[in-house]
């Protein structure tokens, strides 16, 4: 089975492709590539980069370690928020703090994207840092349900995704036949502070009090953000162009990718949401104790990051996708929904968090492998603009549904599992579009 890297026309305009690791027979999908383009092995592809392209994969690490592991840590804030600040409110009305932050980091990754792609990551990252700073300090002061929504909601959920779309976008464009190792390598940053921030945030609430736990989890994060400041660039030319990009919108396998996201997100981050409550009222575990169980989650999605990425570069990140995503949604509906004890739990939570954290590493490098590599930040945050409005009902719609059933767990479980198990098959229509040829690495 030979490699084969697609070359633009002489003729067009366009720049090189993101994607110099295009395969044999490949069907001519992407809207951006001309359909009279010539296959070339791969010894001329671009080399990846040297030191500059790892220090800006650790000063990604850094900059999602901060935010999207700092909003993975939102399930100990909700269990904190039940019995304390916002005791008065159902778990449907404290899910929609978790969700408005996943619909905002979403929904900007398009304008975001844009912005990436014409002044680079240096000012969007700065801006990151700031809003971050503001967001937490303001939410540790916070009192009433607005403020929560307003500042943990809504200007936390802006910070994030002013961090880790132009951290990740900046690492793609300095890699080709790594770029999804180092990908999952700077997006194994999310699953480490999701394993470090509930653990920190939940001893600190009971020692020194919530207010100054939140600051002292904002000292924290405004250092990785500055390391991410000084090692984040981006390679190749600037590009000015227009806030919307229709031809993306005719590429069928972007479209089918974008889908097949959708779906996956309105259950994806649900675990995540509802694990620790779970773990309280099913498996009788201590509000000592049960919020460990989120920890062993992103703990599991830090290998979940990092393995099926490098594994994903042998194989095919499409061919990678897609099993890991149906595998998710399956333990879902079978391991979580018969998880009545501790270790169940605990292993049910490693499991997920493994195959979920492959889906959140691997879906970037997909986007790019069908996208032009000036349009790298615009295509990634229009995947997940597209992706905002699952992410903003998901987790609501799970906690009425909790509401609905009189505390049972078994609705939210069955559409967390359901929904993510259909997106998996749209990817997989995206996949044979590419080329129906299973043996083939795409």
């Amino acid at each position: 089975m030979e490699d084969v890297e697609k070359q633009a026309d002489c003729s067009s305009l366009r720049g090189p492709s993101i994607e110099t690791g295009a395969y044999e027979n490949l069907n001519r999908h992407s809207a951006l590539q001309p359909p009279n383009a010539l296959l070339l092995p791969t010894n001329m592809e671009k080399p990846d980069a040297g030191w500059t392209g790892w220090l800006a994969v650790f000063g990604a690490f850094m900059a999602l370690f901060c935010s999207f592991g700092q909003m993975n840590a939102f399930g100990t804030y909700q269990s904190w928020y039940l019995g304390h600040q916002l005791a008065g409110y159902s778990q449907f009305s404290i899910s929609w703090i978790g969700s408005l932050q996943l619909w905002t980091f979403f929904f900007m990754g398009g304008p975001i994207g844009r912005l990436f792609d014409a002044y680079g990551p240096s000012p969007v990252i700065l801006s990151g840092t700031l809003l971050l700073t503001f967001s937490t300090l303001m939410t540790s002061i916070s009192t009433k349900y607005y403020q929560f929504l307003l500042f943990q909601g809504f200007f936390f959920g802006l910070s994030v995704a002013s961090l880790f779309y132009p951290s990740l976008a900046a690492v793609s464009t300095h890699f080709d036949k790594y770029r999804a190792s180092a990908l999952g390598i700077a997006a194994a940053g999310s699953g480490v502070g999701g394993v470090v921030y509930p653990i920190m945030l939940r001893t600190l609430f009971s020692r020194t009090g919530y207010a100054w736990s939140v600051r002292a989890s904002t000292l924290l994060s405004v250092a990785c953000c500055v390391v991410a400041l000084a090692t984040v660039k981006k390679e190749g030319r600037k590009k000015c162009s227009g806030w919307i990009d229709v031809k993306m919108f005719k590429d069928a396998c972007f479209m089918l990718l974008a889908t097949g996201s959708f779906f996956i997100c309105l259950g994806i981050f649900t675990p995540f949401f509802y694990i620790v409550c779970y773990a309280e009222d099913q498996a009788l575990v201590s509000q000592h104790t049960a919020f460990y169980v989120l920890s062993v989650m992103n703990a599991g999605g830090v290998f979940g990051r990092i393995v099926p990425a490098i594994l994903s570069d042998k194989i095919g990140r499409f061919n990678l996708l897609i099993p890991t995503s149906f595998l998710a949604g399956l333990s879902c509906l079978i391991f979580w929904m018969l998880a009545k004890t501790m270790i169940a739990v605990m292993g049910f939570a490693a499991v997920y968090g493994f195959l979920s954290g492959a889906f959140i590493s691997v879906i970037t490098p997909c986007v790019a492998q069908i996208s032009d590599i000036n349009e790298i930040g615009t295509r990634i945050g229009a995947l997940y603009t597209l992706i905002s409005v699952p992410s903003l009902v998901g987790g609501p719609v799970a906690g009425a549904l909790i509401q609905y059933q009189g505390g049972s767990y078994t609705g939210m479980i069955g559409l967390s599992g359901s929904s993510i198990i259909f997106g998996s098959l749209f990817i997989l229509a995206c996949r044979l579009r590419i080329n129906r040829d299973i043996c083939v690495r795409v």
